[in-house]
């Protein structure tokens, strides 16, 4: 195998106009497996990047309350103004979760319609990553916080979603 073979499954950063459309195509009305499975992925994400949307929203100052279920025991202000939600990186964690659910949208979306097995094996990898550190997340609403942040677990449901399929994605 020659050194051009060895990278042939490699996606460009930039493609031609014409492999483009075809992926245009393929992600909007192809009915692949493989592609509905992403597209459930990318649906938790986006879902989870919505709600982490209105957490940083309050938590920047762009507004001055974050709406919450009049439930008891939940009480976004009380998580979101926290100070663990600020320690990380000296920043709002509702950014962060952006930033991180941005990534792995990113890593879920790369490689047209069937992406090379490292590709597929690092998203299964980033989701789980992203998993583990929600569970934690809402695992310190209850024992830390005492109160329970809606937004927060819709984020939780979302990224926990997407994890059985990337990892079947990714044998």
């Amino acid at each position: 195998m020659n050194r051009r073979d060895a990278f042939s499954d490699r996606t460009p950063l930039a493609v031609d106009a014409e492999r483009a459309a075809g992926l245009s195509r393929s992600w909007r009305t192809g009915r692949s497996r493989s592609l509905a499975g992403r597209r459930r992925m990318l649906g938790g994400y986006l879902a989870a990047s919505a709600a982490m949307g209105v957490v940083a929203l309050y938590q920047t100052g762009l507004t001055s309350r974050v709406p919450e279920l009049p439930v008891p025991g939940f009480d976004a202000p009380t998580v979101d103004a926290s100070p663990q939600a600020y320690q990380l990186l000296g920043m709002p964690d509702g950014l962060l979760a952006l930033l991180s659910n941005a990534t792995t949208m990113a890593l879920i979306g790369a490689g047209g319609v069937a992406p090379p097995r490292w590709l597929r094996r690092a998203a299964a990898v980033k989701a789980g990553v992203d998993s583990a550190y929600a569970v934690k997340l809402a695992s310190d609403q209850v024992t830390k916080h005492r109160a329970l942040c809606s937004w927060c677990l819709v984020a939780l449901a979302g990224t926990l979603s997407a994890l059985p399929e990337a990892v079947r994605q990714a044998r």
